[in-house]
């Protein structure tokens, strides 16, 4: 098969997704399936609607628009605030946006009006990670202009975090996002829809048996693709951590000296290297590099040792799994890494499909011991 490659296991996707989809129906959340990851990929789109999933977020058109090319029939919600640039095309394909410029919904209204289409809109709160939304008490004013504006359906409010800043969706940040849409209901009617609480970081609070209050949707990527709590990056019981693996193939292996001779300045990419002496070792270069990914968010599934990258090199110190040119090695990937590979248009993508095996239990990968065709540590 070719490399570097990442295999994806569509049954423990669907796994995963189906049961995050059952345990938030008990508090009456709904899940948007979050297709950025794999950009938008109709595969997954597929295996997240037969989930369960109420609907399908992305953060670009261009997703949303290869989606609605392959026949995907579901609501369409664009999670990342529209281009005024791209209006056109957000009314055309999504169902919904998420928005904190009032001059972009009215750029939305004009382009509905001319499309003869409805489109509606969810506005963004900021409640403390700092990256996007309106300020509480900017949020009336918003509201009341928005109700406004033809064509446009207010349906909703929502929020992000623990994204740029880390900030804990908690008891105290959902509750005001729920007292927000109260107030907003109060003072326009029953105006409020959808209260949609966040991402994949929510779910530690969501789950944990608390008043969800108004919170009616969650938006779960990370979660569903590896298995992850995003607070602490650690697995959730019962989901699969192994859905997807990143296979990359080996191209040199040597001993070597583990600390370089000559002249140090910087690296390629700006850095200074510190590289101690730890003696000769097994060096192996994989034909993969940062051009591709995220090599900080790599696991190797084997007892070895990333040394570092360069854009189109991975070294590895191999000595107590030595490995032979032209054999594979797997690694677990972090949402960093996973996003930079899906990304690259160097990395295949092969899907496997529900059907091709049974759903197995969920187990996580033990790193000692090589999966599937991996060559064995000897």
């Amino acid at each position: 098969m070719s490399t570097p490659r990442l295999d994806i296991d569509l049954a423990k996707i669907r796994h995963n997704a189906a049961t995050l989809v059952a345990r938030l129906r008990r508090p009456g959340i709904s899940v948007t399936g979050v297709t950025k990851a794999c950009l938008g990929d109709p595969r997954l789109a597929n295996v997240l609607l037969k989930a369960g999933v109420g609907g399908l977020g992305d953060s670009r058109i261009e997703n949303i628009e290869t989606m609605g090319r392959a026949g995907i029939r579901a609501p369409m919600t664009l999670m990342r605030a529209p281009m005024p640039s791209q209006v056109d095309r957000v009314v055309a394909q999504a169902d919904t946006s998420f928005n904190t410029e009032l001059s972009v919904i009215r750029a939305l209204s004009q382009a509905a009006c001319k499309a003869g289409r409805r489109h509606a809109v969810v506005l963004m709160v900021e409640l403390g990670d700092l990256r996007e939304g309106v300020m509480p008490d900017d949020l009336d004013a918003m509201v009341r202009e928005t109700l406004l504006l033809p064509n446009i359906d207010f349906k909703g409010i929502g929020t992000n975090l623990a994204c740029r800043s880390g900030v804990v969706p908690d008891a105290q940040n959902m509750g005001e996002l729920s007292r927000l849409a109260d107030g907003l209901d109060s003072r326009y009617g029953a105006v409020i829809s959808l209260v949609s609480g966040g991402n994949s970081s929510n779910l530690q609070w969501a789950l944990d048996g608390a008043d969800t209050g108004r919170i009616n949707d969650l938006r779960l990527g990370e979660a569903i693709l590896l298995g992850l709590d995003p607070l602490h990056r650690r697995p959730i019981t019962g989901l699969h951590t192994d859905a997807i693996t990143l296979v990359a193939e080996a191209i040199e292996s040597k001993d070597k000296p583990s600390r370089p001779w000559g002249a140090i300045a910087q690296s390629a990419f700006g850095a200074t290297p510190e590289i101690s002496d730890r003696g000769p070792i097994n060096q192996t270069i994989l034909a993969i590099g940062r051009q591709d990914v995220d090599p900080a968010g790599l696991t190797p599934l084997q007892d070895i040792e990333i040394l570092g990258a360069s854009s189109d090199h991975l070294i590895l110190d191999t000595s107590k799994c030595k490995v032979s040119v032209g054999s594979e090695i797997g690694f677990q990937l972090n949402y960093s890494a996973l996003l930079r590979a899906m990304t690259s248009p160097f990395v295949t993508k092969t899907f496997v499909q529900p059907d091709d095996h049974r759903p197995s239990t969920p187990v996580l990968p033990t790193r000692s011991k090589p999966i599937g065709n991996f060559q064995q540590c000897h």
